[in-house]
């Protein structure tokens, strides 16, 4: 058997999981993906989470647009992924890195205000300066304002929905860059509308 090696492919993918706080969560959830071009990116949903896979600008802009047009109800809405690049294997649906880098959603989302908390975690894998690489990231994104505070496995990003994926989207491509163009996977946490005080 053939071994694969990371890095064969530059396809960037997201999988996750959106949870609208509501009885009404069929109707936010379709109302959001309603308004989503998602033309630039491969996408498959199953009954747990939603995959989706293409350019990196292009993953980003879906994600992004997803979450805030269901976060624009007002409702309490959480959101779970894991984005990965250079994954051994990963080619299915490589066609979509032939789209150019117009961001489909960018317009629509940049025009909603939605104020958003996140948690998220950099794995860059098999690099032993790891958590040099992770603390040039926290850097970049005290400087964009969005940094809150580290906390047990991940850091704490608050601010427009806007800035902070901006801020994911950047440390998730610094580190992708950086280490050496191998496997790297960050985990992503975000909430918005949340009834609860925040744990400052």
């Amino acid at each position: 058997m053939q071994r694969l090696s990371c890095g064969t492919s530059r396809i960037v993918g997201c999988r996750f999981s959106v949870y609208p706080m509501t009885d009404n969560f069929v109707e936010v959830i379709k109302g959001a993906l309603d308004e989503v071009d998602m033309s630039k990116v491969w996408k498959h949903t199953d009954d747990v989470s939603t995959c989706i896979r293409g350019r990196s600008e292009h993953v980003f802009d879906v994600v992004k647009a997803i979450f805030i047009h269901a976060a624009k109800t007002g409702v309490h809405v959480a959101f779970n992924g894991t984005f990965s690049i250079g994954c051994p294997g990963d080619s299915e649906g490589d066609t979509y890195m032939s789209e150019d880098n117009r961001r489909m959603n960018e317009e629509k989302s940049q025009a909603e205000k939605v104020t958003a908390a996140s948690q998220f975690a950099l794995y860059p894998m098999n690099n032993p300066d790891y958590m040099q690489i992770i603390a040039d990231q926290v850097q970049i994104a005290e400087k964009h304002g969005t940094f809150t505070k580290g906390v047990h496995y991940a850091s704490r990003l608050d601010g427009d929905a806007n800035d902070v994926f901006q801020t994911l989207e950047e440390a998730f491509k610094n580190t992708s860059n950086t280490a050496d163009k191998s496997h790297v996977t960050m985990t992503v946490a975000i909430s918005a509308n949340s009834p609860s005080n925040k744990d400052m």
